[in-house]
């Protein structure tokens, strides 16, 4: 076939017409090909990307208790909007996309609490109540045991070295903080942080 640059043109002209008009919304409505407006009724609650420590802002954008999207905070000082290749695909922690398209819930999300006995080989579903109540057990039962007052010096230390404590970057400053208090409340002294910063 052989095209003048004239013909050329035209036919060019035309394709990027018909696709930017398509890529704005003037679609040809067929049966089940329009959607309603994903964002319509939602909420916005704002937090962090808890991927890694920068602690950029996200907004989450909820509907009936369910996440329908989320995009980066404009207004947040340390992003200002702009999401990484991680955070841009936060959404998909929740949901994925079915073969036509649709919103699902994601089958590799954990939510219940799973717990494995000691030499166990099978994880088991347990209450949330049970799981709590063992846990500040066990940290009081394990301080109790190792928690040193007076060194081999007679130097006053109060510190607890069989505890450690990991940070994380999903939480804010002010979250932190409060888990930093707490840790040292109890007198722990191996603390870290998953951040690579």
């Amino acid at each position: 076939m052989n095209l003048s640059r004239r013909q050329f043109l035209k036919v060019g002209g035309s394709a990027a017409t018909v696709t930017t008009l398509y890529s704005l919304g003037f679609k040809p409505k067929a049966e089940g090909f329009a959607r309603d407006f994903r964002l319509h009724y939602s909420r916005e609650v704002t937090t962090i990307c808890p991927f890694c420590g920068v602690g950029c802002g996200i907004i989450c954008h909820v509907r009936d208790g369910q996440l329908v999207n989320t995009e980066g905070d404009p207004d947040h000082p340390v992003n200002e909007g702009t999401l990484c290749s991680k955070g841009s695909s936060l959404f998909n922690m929740a949901n994925i996309y079915d073969e036509d398209g649709n919103v699902i819930p994601n089958p590799n999300r954990v939510t219940e609490v799973l717990y494995r006995a000691p030499k166990a080989s099978e994880w088991e579903v347990v209450d949330w109540d049970w799981a709590l109540e063992t846990i500040a057990k066990r940290i009081r039962e394990t301080r109790d045991e190792h928690f040193v007052q007076v060194n081999s010096d007679g130097v006053t230390v109060n510190r607890n070295p069989a505890i450690s404590w990991l940070g994380s970057a999903m939480c804010n400053n002010e979250e932190n903080y409060l888990y930093h208090k707490m840790a040292r409340a109890l007198g722990l002294v191996n603390m870290d942080h998953c951040a690579r910063l």
